[in-house]
């Protein structure tokens, strides 16, 4: 079985930031949609998927590097059948051959027959290992089917607002899929049972979060920035104008005489955080001036007030 930590390339005392790093790194690099041509890259993907699941769960990391579970999940096996001391491969105290052909010799061997009738109390006592055990070792789990990878692309505002987003599956039935808090770019979410049918039930699927760029909405970090456009006679005179948010138009009051790039916050209009909050809306004026007036150009020619003052005396200049 694969060791999780070596699949995702990190150390065993890897912390979670790390290990979410590493798995963003090769999730890129692996991702269906960028390896068309090399199907081996959807195999490693979902290796490395399902490594990064068993690392961040803090139960199933802890079993694992107790030897309880497999790189897989699976519960370890209770015998070293791999070879050594003690097991089937000729150290001391394990099974030898007799010469001859006449059977084994169990030199130094406790006696299974107690070791087994202990773990499988109340099978066929006497009635050798196949009882209740599925010959030697323990009855490995059926595979489950494949992971199916999916892209879905979310408008700019459905994932600022964490809308619902339906999506066609590959069986062709549609689910509304509730998006999650602290969504980025590159965020999987993993659809359990919705991948392809196997002995052992169904593969899961695997969505890879898209967020579409808006036309007048930037995002930075967990906030929303906007340049919003302004008259100069709302910015010399003041003025209550609509603004428009990921959450709908709001009225913000302009004070009189405001500069452009002029900053405004409006507060909880932006991304939804992992801890609840939200993030905010940075609004930044620009004034707009009308080009070819001949009268504001008049007026500036003749404004007693037009060489006084350096605004750019805070830039050394």
């Amino acid at each position: 079985m694969a060791d999780p930590y070596q699949t995702l390339g990190v150390a065993r005392t890897a912390s979670e930031a790390d290990i979410k790093k590493a798995y963003r790194k090769l999730a890129k690099e692996l991702h269906p949609d960028k390896n068309k041509d090399n199907p081996k890259a959807s195999e490693k993907f979902s290796a490395v998927t399902n490594a990064y699941d068993l690392l961040t769960d803090k139960d199933k990391r802890a079993r694992f590097d107790r030897g309880e579970i497999d790189g897989e999940g699976n519960p370890a096996s209770p015998f070293g059948f791999g070879g050594g001391q003690g097991g089937f491969g000729g150290g001391t105290g394990g099974f030898r051959p007799q010469p001859g052909g006449g059977g084994f010799d169990f030199e130094g061997a406790p006696d299974l027959g107690d070791v087994f009738e202990g773990l499988f109390s109340g099978g066929n006592k006497g009635g050798g290992f196949a009882s209740g055990f599925g010959g030697f070792g323990r009855r490995q789990p059926q595979p489950k089917g494949a992971n199916v990878a999916y892209r879905l692309n979310v408008p700019f505002v459905d994932a600022a607002t964490l809308k619902a987003q339906r999506i066609t599956l590959a069986d062709g039935k549609t689910i509304d899929l509730k998006l999650p808090a602290n969504l980025e770019n590159g965020t999987q979410m993993r659809l359990a049972g919705k991948g392809q049918p196997g002995p052992g039930g169904a593969g899961d699927g695997i969505v890879t979060i898209n967020i579409q760029p808006h036309r007048f909405f930037t995002r930075e970090g967990d906030d929303v920035r906007l340049d919003l456009p302004v008259s100069l006679a709302e910015a010399v005179l003041g003025a209550s104008i609509k603004v428009p948010t990921v959450e709908g138009a709001v009225m913000l009051t302009i004070p009189k005489g405001t500069s452009s790039g002029k900053v405004f916050r409006l507060r909880g209009r932006g991304f939804h955080k992992k801890d609840g909050t939200r993030g905010d809306q940075l609004v930044t004026l620009m004034v707009d001036l009308p080009a070819d007036d001949a009268a504001l150009t008049a007026f500036v020619e003749n404004w007693p007030g037009r060489d006084k003052g350096n605004p750019r005396a805070n830039l050394g200049v």
